[in-house]
C-alpha cells in the first residue's frame, strides 16, 4: 500500500501529459480554416499549419531522446512543458500582429515541447509502480491521448471558430467599407484566451513537476545500437517506415479539411463541422477497443489490410460523391484508422533484437508524413479552384499504400507475439 501510495501523485501528473499532445495534433482541424479566415489564406498556405507541427516532431525526435538519456526523465517533461506554454502564449502576440508566420512559429514551440512530453511519457509512466501493472498504467495514461483527440475540435469549435462565414461578396463589401482590418483582427483574437489559459496551465504544471520529487529510474546503460541508417536495411522495416510515412498522412489529411470538406461537399457550418469531427474521434477511440478484441480472433496484418481497403472505399467515396454522404463517410474514416499507427509499428520491429530500438526511431520520424501530404492536398485544392473534395484521392492513395504493406508483411507469416494497440 506504501508503494502503491508513493508513485499514486506521479502517476496522475505523468498521466495528464497524454492529454497535451493529442489535444495539439487535434486542435488543427479548427485552426486550418480559423487562420485560413484570418490571415486570409490559400489551402495550400493553411496545409503550413500541420507542417510547422510534424516537421517540429521530426526534427525535435532525436534531440529529445538525447536530453532524456542524458538529463532523465524529469527534466525531459519540465523542458517540453516549458516549450510546450511558451508556445502556446505565443498565440497571443502572432493575433496581435495578424502574422501567419508568427502563428507557425508558435506551433512550432508547442510541438518541440510536445515531442518531448511524448517521448519521455511512454516509458516514463511504465517505470513509475510495479514492472507487473505496468501495461495497465499505460493503457489508462493512453486513454487520456483519446480524451484530448476528443475533447480539442470541441473545444476549438466553441472558443476558437466564431461560426462567422463571409461569401467572397460580403468579404468585398467589408473591405470597401474599410472594417476588413478590424474584422480580421476580431477573428484572430478568438485565440486569445484558451492558448492564454492553456500556456499558463502547462507552465503551472510545469512549475509543479520542478517541485514535486519524482523516482528517477537509472540511466540506460549498455551497448545501444546508436544512430544509423543501416537498421533500412532490413525490409520489413523500411517498408514500414515508409507505410507509416503515408499514413500519418492520410490520418492528418482526412482530419485537417475536414471543416473545409464538410463546407465544400454539403454547406455545413464550420461550428456543426466540429461536433462532427468530434463524434468522428469517439470513433477513433471506439476503433481502438474493436481492433484490440478483433485481434484476438484476426492476424494484425490481415486486420490492418482489411481497415485499409474499408478507408480506401469510404474516402475514394468521399473524394467524388457530393453532398451528407460524403461526410458521413468521412466520419466513418478514424475508426478505420485507428489500428494503423501501431499495428505498422509493431510489425516494422518485430522479430527484431537490438535494431528495434533504432527502427523505433525512424518509425517515429515517419510522422514527418503528417507535413507532406496535407501540403499536396492543398495545392491540388487550389489548383482546382479550391475543390477540395478532389484533394482527398491523396489520403486514399495513402491507404492503398498502407494496404500493400499489410499484404506484403502477411506474407512473411503468423508471428506469435500479439501486438498492442495501446499507443
Amino acid at each position: 500500500m506504501k508503494q502503491n501510495s508513493k508513485y499514486l501523485l506521479p502517476v496522475i501528473l505523468v498521466t495528464s501529459l497524454f492529454f497535451l499532445w493529442a489535444f495539439l495534433h487535434n486542435i488543427n482541424p479548427i485552426l486550418i480554416p480559423h487562420l485560413k479566415k484570418a490571415c486570409r489564406l490559400t489551402d495550400t498556405q493553411s496545409s503550413l499549419i500541420d507542417s510547422a507541427v510534424y516537421f517540429g516532431y521530426f526534427l525535435m525526435a532525436m534531440p529529445a531522446g538525447w536530453f532524456m538519456h542524458k538529463y532523465g526523465y524529469k527534466k525531459g517533461i519540465i523542458c517540453g512543458l516549458f516549450l510546450y506554454g511558451v508556445g502556446a502564449l505565443l498565440f497571443l502576440p502572432a493575433a496581435s500582429m495578424l502574422s501567419y508566420g508568427m502563428f507557425l512559429f508558435a506551433l512550432f514551440v508547442t510541438a518541440s515541447g510536445a515531442t518531448f512530453l511524448e517521448t519521455v511519457a511512454n516509458p516514463y509512466i511504465a517505470k513509475l509502480g510495479d514492472e507487473a501493472s505496468s501495461a495497465q498504467r499505460l493503457n489508462f495514461a493512453q486513454s487520456f491521448n483519446g480524451v484530448g483527440a476528443f475533447v480539442a475540435p470541441i473545444i476549438g469549435g466553441q472558443f476558437i471558430l466564431s461560426g462567422v462565414e463571409h461569401s467572397s461578396e460580403e468579404m468585398q463589401r467589408i473591405e470597401a467599407a474599410g472594417q476588413l482590418d478590424a474584422y480580421l483582427h476580431a477573428e484572430a483574437a478568438t485565440v486569445n484566451t484558451p492558448y492564454l489559459i492553456i500556456g499558463v496551465l502547462v507552465l503551472l504544471l510545469a512549475a509543479l513537476f520542478i517541485v514535486i520529487k519524482l523516482p528517477e529510474a537509472p540511466a540506460q546503460g549498455g551497448t545501444g545500437t546508436g544512430f544509423s541508417l543501416k537498421v533500412l536495411k532490413i525490409p520489413q522495416v523500411s517498408a514500414a517506415v515508409l507505410a507509416q510515412l503515408f499514413y500519418v498522412g492520410a490520418q492528418v489529411g482526412v482530419g485537417s479539411f475536414f471543416i473545409r470538406f464538410s463546407r465544400y461537399a454539403m454547406d455545413l457550418p464550420e461550428k456543426q463541422a466540429a461536433v462532427w469531427w468530434s463524434i468522428a474521434m469517439v470513433g477513433f477511440m471506439a476503433g481502438r477497443f474493436a481492433g484490440t478484441f478483433l485481434m484476438k480472433y484476426i492476424r494484425p496484418e490481415k486486420l490492418l489490410a482489411i481497415f485499409s481497403i474499408a478507408n480506401i472505399v469510404l474516402v475514394g467515396f468521399a473524394s467524388f460523391v457530393h453532398g451528407a454522404p460524403a461526410v458521413y463517410a468521412l466520419v466513418a474514416v478514424p475508426f478505420f484508422m485507428s489500428i494503423m499507427f501501431p499495428t505498422i509499428f509493431a510489425l516494422g520491429i518485430r522479430g527484431l533484437g537490438e535494431e528495434a530500438k533504432m527502427a523505433s526511431s525512424f518509425l517515429v520520424m515517419a510522422i514527418v508524413g503528417g507535413a507532406l501530404f496535407p501540403y499536396i492536398m492543398g495545392r491540388i485544392s487550389d489548383a482546382t479552384g479550391g475543390n477540395i473534395q478532389i484533394s482527398y484521392i491523396v489520403p486514399m492513395i495513402c491507404f492503398v499504400a498502407v494496404l500493400i504493406f499489410a499484404w506484403r508483411s502477411g506474407k512473411q507469416g503468423d508471428p506469435k507475439e500479439k501486438i498492442s494497440l495501446s499507443h
